[in-house]
């Protein structure tokens, strides 16, 4: 566990031992690129060009720096994913589109981290039996979002697992699509997974959140932000046109 009982002089020191979080960062950047493995102290000292005794100012060890990698990828992703389940949405639909904002926005579900914790996985019963929490928690998310819009309880799991099962899926298998590509199959998922189309304009604000425009066009200006010419302006610049 990180360490909290520094008393007020050590944590003046600390800025020259790094801190907690510099330490936790530089482990989720080794784990990502190169697996649990390589995640130790003298590599990461060398990453953060601090000594290795600095470490222990902040971990009691590199069980316990593992351990807070573990719960920095319990806050964040099944965090951010039961908290879109649970967000505001008129239909069925919508809440999905909220559900998928994770899929788009590594800052809600960081999709590496996940690819990298169930790596870890496949060599720790410890990880194991988490990532089986995690599944257990996000699903029944899922599901009761679904119950919240009267599925029946049965269809509301299977199409709870059906939407979580294919996007671990996707990250199991490390699937790459361009946003364009996943933009145009995306209204074909919704429909699949809630047997409801999306309203238009659900589908233009989901669009809107990611900075997709159809086709590639530029977004048109806000209304008013474009003054239209005056009737003489107008008589004016046709004349001209002529």
């Amino acid at each position: 566990m990180i360490k909290s009982d520094m008393d007020q002089s050590s944590m003046a020191e600390a800025g020259w031992r790094g801190s907690a979080e510099a330490w936790l960062d530089a482990a989720y950047e080794i784990l990502i690129d190169s697996g649990v493995d390589a995640v130790r102290i003298v590599p990461l000292s060398k990453k953060l060009k601090l000594s290795r005794t600095s470490f222990y100012w902040f971990f009691k060890d590199r069980e316990a720096l593992l351990t807070a990698l573990l719960e920095k990828w319990r806050a964040k992703n099944t965090g951010s994913l039961v908290k879109q389940c649970e967000c505001y949405a008129e239909s069925i639909t919508e809440a999905i589109f909220n559900v998928f904002d994770c899929w788009l926005d590594p800052a809600l579900f960081d999709s590496k981290f996940e690819f990298a914790i169930r790596s870890w996985a496949q060599q720790s019963p410890k990880v194991t039996a988490a990532i089986r929490t995690a599944d257990a928690i996000r699903i029944q998310a899922l599901t009761d979002m679904f119950i919240r819009f009267r599925y029946e309880p049965l269809a509301a799991d299977v199409r709870a697992r059906t939407i979580y099962l294919t996007q671990i899926g996707y990250i199991s298998m490390k699937t790459k699509e361009d946003l364009a590509t996943r933009m145009a199959r995306i209204p074909n998922y919704v429909e699949i997974f809630t047997g409801s189309a999306a309203l238009p304009r659900e589908l233009e604000r989901f669009h809107a959140r990611h900075g997709f425009v159809p086709g590639g066009m530029a977004r048109p200006a806000p209304r008013g932000a474009q003054k239209r010419p005056s009737p003489r302006k107008a008589r004016a610049a046709a004349i001209v046109g002529r």
